[in-house]
């Protein structure tokens, strides 16, 4: 065994460019099963602990439709303007289980200081905010109620708006900013938070009081929604459809006609988040595929350029007592070979990718053996099945035809 080890070592060096052409598939096909999968995973973990943060009793009533659906790209919205500051109100009083209830608009503006402008998520809502979606502030304050009963001109920044406009945290406060004409001044900075469950980046919010953003701002009328913390003990099931009657109703939506609204619960937008990286997993599966078809084919072709080099080498081993299964063992050692190596440097790249990846986002570290062992064990079989022809050619040279065209 120890001999065919080295006999197949020294073939491949023989051959370096093309072996590491047939190394690149079988590299690119171990690299998307591995990476792919285990950012996919190290995305839904994320999820799940986002999840646990927002807690089983937070669910989200909201302006149109959001879904995801199977077989598109994405998530599908159909937006409305009908969701008011009264529909906040009354699913907060109608609902028993409620604890506290933060109705928002969100929308993407410019945000300037000096020079300098930058796009941010403004979110106009109310104190609640900072306890139902546990928003704390690294430098100053969150908003009070004296800032929405009074309009104040006041924001609290999230914290890479922060970084970006003014370099630090604390060099921030008391600063005025603009969106357009209208200037506010800054009373705190939020803690670094990263992406929520929905994806939306929070470090690049800002936060203003309702009625500064309704009536002084924008002078609208309508919302995007309104989260509502249940008790401990709710039904949320039951409070989400207690929601949607209350809203139909609000929204005279008659029988058979469609919503205008959704009403999400943490665990709902996981799923919908879930579906998407369920996608993700199984696009990365088919690439792999495509990958380790095309490293396949190019093992098998060099292996059939090698039988046909090494003619003189098989007629020999045989004269001197190879048997034809030796010869085939040999050949499929070395097919075995180079895919394994192509195999091991694909993980060994997808790990340290995922490793980078996971870094940038924030993401927590994912490492399954069991997808690893998938990717190597693939990268084996692939080797066997794409030597098998070459190792049968192999073993069918015959020694006196080949040792007489030599």
């Amino acid at each position: 065994m120890l001999l065919s080890i080295k006999i197949a070592l020294a073939s491949l060096r023989a051959h370096r460019l093309r072996t590491l052409l047939a190394m690149l598939g079988v590299m690119l096909g171990a690299l998307a099963l591995t990476g792919v999968q285990h950012i996919s995973r190290a995305m839904l973990l994320k999820a799940e602990q986002e999840t646990a943060k927002l807690g089983s009793n937070l669910f989200m009533a909201r302006t149109g439709q959001l879904a995801f659906r199977p077989g598109r790209s994405g998530r599908v919205r159909h937006e409305a303007t009908t969701f008011t500051l009264q529909d906040a109100r009354d699913l907060a009083r109608a609902l028993p289980a409620v604890r506290k209830s933060a109705p928002f608009v969100s929308v993407t503006l410019p945000i300037r200081s000096g020079n300098l402008s930058i796009n941010c998520q403004l979110v106009a809502t109310w104190p609640d905010y900072r306890w139902v979606r546990n928003a704390v502030p690294e430098v100053g304050r969150f908003l009070s109620a004296a800032d929405e009963n009074r309009r104040a001109r006041v924001c609290v920044l999230g914290a890479s708006i922060a970084r970006r406009l003014f370099g630090r945290s604390r060099a921030a406060l008391g600063q005025p900013v603009f969106f357009h004409r209208a200037m506010l001044r800054v009373v705190g900075v939020m803690q670094p938070k990263g992406a929520d469950i929905a994806g939306a980046d929070q470090d690049e919010q800002v936060f203003v009081p309702m009625d500064t953003y309704l009536r002084r701002m924008s002078n609208q009328t309508w919302l995007s929604g309104v989260y509502l913390q249940l008790g401990d003990e709710a039904d949320i099931s039951a409070a989400k459809q207690s929601a949607a009657e209350i809203l139909r109703r609000n929204h005279r939506i008659g029988p058979g006609e469609e919503d205008d609204f959704s009403v999400l619960t943490a665990k709902d937008t996981m799923e919908v988040q879930q579906q998407a990286l369920n996608l993700v997993g199984t696009l990365g599966l088919i690439s792999s595929s495509v990958s380790f078809t095309v490293g396949g084919l190019g093992i098998l072709s060099i292996m059939v350029l090698l039988v046909r080099a090494r003619r003189l080498e098989i007629g020999v081993r045989r004269a001197v007592g190879a048997r034809r299964r030796d010869i085939v063992g040999q050949f499929l050692l070395e097919a075995a070979m180079m895919a394994m190596a192509g195999g091991l440097s694909g993980v060994g790249l997808a790990l340290g990718l995922v490793l980078l990846v996971c870094r940038i986002g924030g993401l927590p570290y994912v490492l399954e053996p069991s997808l690893v062992l998938l990717a190597l064990a693939g990268s084996a079989l692939l080797g066997l099945v794409a030597g098998a022809y070459p190792a049968w050619q192999a073993a069918q040279v015959e020694i006196l035809e080949v040792l007489k065209s030599e």
